[in-house]
């Protein structure tokens, strides 16, 4: 059955079913590939931004310090030091210093320490920074750490050492001061 009119004609397939001219169709099919390239376009980007934000997780991993892994510092007599500071301050010392545990989130079972170590003043263990101290930092992913490091012309000191709580290595910033960088073993 065909129903005319001065601005479409429709063609009756089945009660209720109607389609409309080719005008129509080609006006239809035009809207809906908008709305599709439109779409596309936004899982695209969303895509995009996914991969991107993992990219910058994974990098910002690489270069995170965690936390302080330890303050080493020079002093005439470390053994009369850790007393006076066991003594007076109640540090709980023991052959290496104090260490301080604490948690490494606010509802975290993960137990982490940083230790704190005096050293006897004729030490080279600081060299060839010539300061009277050297700070520990806590690292994610030691070995790719290194690599961006030596990339960026940063110096290196030593290779890294590995040991059952953690691996090592010493660096110095741009002042000469010597960093210990410690990825700990979980």
């Amino acid at each position: 059955m065909l129903a005319g009119s001065d601005t479409a004609t429709t063609v009756t397939v089945r009660p209720g079913e109607r389609y409309k001219n080719d005008k129509s169709l080609n006006h239809m099919k035009k809207i809906s590939l908008i709305i599709l390239v439109i779409a596309a376009s936004f899982l695209s980007g969303f895509v995009f931004k996914s991969i991107m934000s993992k990219q910058n997780i994974q990098i910002t991993k690489m270069k995170k310090v965690t936390g302080i892994g330890g303050v080493f510092f020079k002093c005439k007599d470390p053994k009369k030091i850790t007393a006076w500071y066991q003594k007076h301050l109640g540090l709980n010392t023991n052959p290496y210093g104090a260490t301080f545990e604490w948690y490494e989130g606010a509802d975290s079972t993960k137990k982490a320490q940083t230790q704190w170590t005096p050293f006897s003043e004729t030490t080279t263990y600081f060299e060839p920074s010539s300061k009277d101290f050297m700070i520990n930092y806590r690292v994610e992913n030691l070995e790719a750490l290194v690599e961006e490091l030596k990339n960026n012309g940063v110096t290196i000191v030593d290779s890294i050492e590995t040991y059952d709580y953690g691996k090592f290595i010493h660096i110095l910033d741009e002042e000469g001061n010597k960093i210990q960088l410690w990825e700990p073993t979980d």
